[in-house]
């Protein structure tokens, strides 16, 4: 296992920061500027269809909280990880991303799904 990529805190400061002006800072350190994003409800390529991502989560769930729930697994700068989203202490959502690093450690590609995975029967 690997470090965990002081990106992916930077990441994460961005969708939980309530200073939108605060956002693209954040997203300029953390992301290369092709950075493709994925998850069920949308598909974004570059720094600006991120950043649009996150204002309009950030507009939808003023309040909400966006926190790792798992431990981080890293193997040839692919990293999966567990997240869940919270507002006034109860989760609503939860997931997992499987992200992509480049060499310098920015995050350039995040496939997201919701839910837990199911076991087999």
């Amino acid at each position: 296992m690997t470090a965990i990529p002081s990106s992916f805190d930077l990441m994460l400061a961005a969708w939980n920061e309530r200073d939108l002006s605060k956002v693209r800072a954040m997203l300029e350190q953390a992301l290369t500027p092709d950075v493709v994003f994925v998850d069920p409800t949308i598909v974004t390529h570059g720094i600006d269809e991120f950043e649009a991502n996150v204002r309009e989560f950030r507009g939808k769930y003023p309040i909400a909280d966006i926190r790792r729930s798992t431990v981080v697994d890293s193997h040839h700068d692919l990293h999966r990880y567990g997240w869940e989203i919270s507002a006034q202490g109860k989760v609503f959502l939860v997931g997992f991303d499987v992200t992509e690093t480049n060499a310098e450690g920015k995050v350039c590609k995040v496939l997201g799904f919701f839910g837990p995975l199911g076991k087999l029967a």
